[in-house]
């Protein structure tokens, strides 16, 4: 099993890591961005085409055969999706990623959403609101530089922007979208952060990560487990790289990090 995951950088690994843990037979082909990331600011013809050029590479490097490609990124999901899905579909399965709005807003309880600050404001988010959290107190929450801040792994940075955020969420929250696959990396933090700033005791996190894997491996379909153990190959740009050192910084990057194969060109 060979599967591709494309975004601008490290936002992947949570996405990564789950695939790797439910089928840690599989290769993995990490297409990161670092020559252009990060994409959020970048208007929607230029994520398309770096999204194409990442998954491109990531089929190239696996020997021009890929079993998915994954979009573990919601900009490039937002503006590159029907692009992707027309480049390989229907023979290779294109899945992209949606923050779990859904799933938090089905108690009914007030809920947060923490993306981006072009996220926040786009078009693409307040349909998400509508059409999965009719009725419900939704506050949406521009986290000012946490997703660089988690590119960086930089702790005060992390904290700072973490903080940045937990102040503008309301005490009366139930429930934390991650609306941006960078988050996932510092759902401790982010935790912490809410109990410091007041906000509802035990607010959970929802993330997108575990979802997308597990669809990724319901659109591949039923395929034994191999013996063998899978391995993870990173390109930076399109160029073999290794995982960032920022990556092993968290769980999910130390995880991958196991399974690594050494750049070969």
């Amino acid at each position: 099993m060979r599967i591709a995951l494309v975004d601008s950088g490290i936002g992947m690994l949570s996405t990564a890591a789950a695939l790797f843990a439910a089928r840690p037979d599989a290769d993995l082909f990490l297409s990161m961005d670092p020559d252009h990331m990060p994409w959020g600011p970048r208007a929607p013809g230029e994520v398309i085409e770096r999204a194409l050029a990442g998954a491109e590479a990531a089929v190239a490097a696996a020997g021009g055969d890929v079993d998915a490609v994954v979009v573990p990124c919601n900009t490039a999901s937002v503006h590159g999706l029907t692009e992707l899905r027309a480049r390989f579909e229907p023979e290779v399965p294109v899945v992209g990623t949606v923050p779990a709005i859904k799933p938090a807003a089905a108690a009914g309880a007030p809920i947060a959403v923490w993306s981006t600050e072009a996220t926040t404001r786009s078009e693409y988010q307040r349909r998400l609101v509508e059409t999965f959290a009719r009725g419900v107190d939704v506050t949406p929450v521009a986290c000012r530089g946490l997703a660089e801040a988690v590119e960086s792994a930089d702790p005060g940075r992390i904290a700072e922007a973490v903080s940045y955020a937990a102040e503008r969420t309301p005490a009366r929250v139930g429930a934390i979208v991650l609306g941006c696959t960078h988050y996932d990396l510092v759902g401790g933090a982010i935790t912490e952060a809410l109990g410091r700033e007041g906000a509802a005791a035990g607010v959970g996190l929802f993330t997108a990560a575990g979802a997308v894997a597990a669809q990724t491996l319901r659109r591949i379909g039923e395929a034994p487990v191999e013996a063998r153990a899978g391995r993870v190959r990173v390109l930076a740009s399109g160029r073999p790289a290794r995982l960032p050192d920022a990556a092993r910084a968290y769980p999910a990057g130390r995880a991958l990090a196991v399974g690594e194969a050494a750049p070969t060109r």
